[in-house]
């Protein structure tokens, strides 16, 4: 019996089950609860009127052979 890989995540999500993670879990963020939130300046508009007006960016962590970039 085969069965589709969203069903046995569900069904193990509901158990309480998980896979076996092999090597320790990096935490690249530690957010400051007394710290304030960041004003969102775009107010999700990400379309520019003209060219070179919109600059957004974001981050993430990529782990490579040296260590996270």
């Amino acid at each position: 019996m085969t069965a589709a890989r969203c069903i046995v995540a569900r069904l193990m999500r509901a158990m309480g089950l998980q896979g076996v993670v092999r090597g320790k879990t990096v935490r690249t963020t530690i957010p400051d609860p007394a710290a304030a939130c960041s004003l969102g300046r775009v107010n999700r508009q990400f379309k520019a009127v003209h060219p070179n007006r919109l600059w957004v960016a974001d981050f993430t962590y990529v782990e490579t052979w040296s260590g996270f970039v």
